[in-house]
């Protein structure tokens, strides 16, 4: 990066008893005709968490106008919760690196890739809410290089590089999370027919499992996500056969020992009990085998269905089963910066 010349994001009174209903689902929690829906955000669930959103859009945002806030599509999630260390951050004189006068007008490449109006750009960069390599900078005349140089804006990643995608897929019940599979039943691949990017699936989620699956041609970016290091949060909601003791909860935050070792869950929350039914949403950072399913085996409650709603930043909402959705500039730059990009 160098320098040219200088230039002028409580539970409602209804209840639920099965995950993974979409919007237009009913209250009362009947089995719909039509397509199947991913987790309803207007409903008890759904709107609490979307409560929750709000409150941290809310608190520590910065001053002024909101990276990528004209963007028509994705969803806007606040402020990044997760900066690096102040002492990561340089604030070196940029006179001090060698002129390059290929570079590119910094304001001009986040303008380029949607973060706001020029104008608005070069307000931002010279509040100091804009870092290049981890350098704040405040001058307008840096000039840089989009192909190798990384730009935060309030600690969000922005990515420059166009040929990246990043979708969320759905994922029915009896979906292999696979490509291709040699017994043919239904895979990713079956959803991506219209499709021309070579995508690949992070993680996985077993054939009877539903909810958030991220797909992406970003390597990178799929290795840290899975990278047991990163300690990424996935949010669950599970059905169980109730009623269920008390205790139990505390008894999974604590660690249970399964036979590969010790296993617990980051957050355990009753969302709703009816007869003989139990709703319950966990948050865990495990990215073991079949854990959820496991834990629950192993507390007396086996699981009767279970839909991952969330995975970081990134969250299902009422996207319907079986549709893939494009990720907006906004929630890729949480999701980058997540994993320390």
């Amino acid at each position: 990066m160098t320098q040219g010349s200088n230039s002028g994001a409580d539970r409602g009174n209804q209840r639920r008893s099965t995950p993974g209903q979409g919007a237009g689902s009913g209250a009362s929690g009947r089995r719909q005709d039509g397509p199947k829906q991913g987790p309803k955000t207007g409903g008890s669930y759904g709107a609490k968490k979307q409560a929750a959103g709000k409150k941290d859009q809310s608190s520590g945002a910065p001053r002024g106008p909101q990276a990528f806030g004209s963007e028509r599509f994705g969803r806007n999630l606040g402020p990044v919760k997760k900066n690096r260390p102040a002492s990561q951050r340089r604030t070196t004189p940029r006179t001090e690196q060698a002129q390059d006068q290929d570079g590119v007008r910094l304001q001009k490449v986040m303008a380029n890739a949607g973060v706001a109006s020029r104008r608005v750009s070069e307000e931002m960069i010279t509040a100091g809410r804009v870092e290049v390599n981890g350098e704040i900078v405040t001058e307008l005349g840096i000039r840089v290089d989009p192909t190798s140089e990384s730009i935060h804006v309030d600690g969000m990643r922005i990515q420059l590089n166009e040929t990246m995608k990043y979708f969320v897929f759905n994922k029915p019940r009896g979906v292999v999370s696979t490509m291709e599979d040699p017994e043919g039943r239904p895979c990713v691949s079956d959803f991506l027919r219209k499709k021309s990017e070579r995508l690949f699936h992070v993680g996985r989620l077993d054939v009877n499992t539903e909810g958030l699956l991220l797909l992406t041609n970003d390597g990178e970016l799929a290795n840290r996500l899975t990278h047991p290091s990163y300690e990424i949060p996935k949010t669950y909601l599970v059905q169980v056969p109730g009623p269920m003791a008390h205790g139990v909860g505390a008894e999974m935050k604590s660690g249970i020992k399964l036979e590969d070792g010790i296993a617990s869950v980051d957050s355990f929350k009753l969302v709703d009990s009816t007869p003989g039914k139990v709703l319950v949403e966990v948050i865990l950072h495990s990215g073991r085998n079949r854990i959820v399913r496991r834990l629950f085996d192993a507390v007396g409650h086996p699981v009767k269905r279970l839909v991952r709603v969330q995975m970081g930043p990134i969250r299902l909402g009422d996207q319907k089963q079986g549709t893939i959705r494009q990720l907006g500039n906004h929630e890729v730059g949480h999701l980058l910066s997540e994993v320390g990009m």
